[in-house]
């Protein structure tokens, strides 16, 4: 489950680097890796919640 988290927190730091030079700057393929990368974070959001459950049913 660490490295879900661990996962989930470099997407989403890749996610707001990218975003940043989009709205910033104005940089096209800066905004289509930060959907990408939402996407991903969107992912690994999912499985984050299946995990979390099956380690409350424990």
């Amino acid at each position: 489950m660490k490295e879900l988290f661990d996962q989930i927190n470099a997407q989403y730091e890749a996610f707001k680097s990218e975003a940043e030079q989009h709205i910033e700057k104005g940089n096209k393929a800066a905004g289509t890796r930060a959907r990408k990368a939402a996407l991903e974070v969107s992912k690994l959001m999912k499985d984050f919640r299946k995990v979390s459950v099956e380690e409350s049913k424990k």
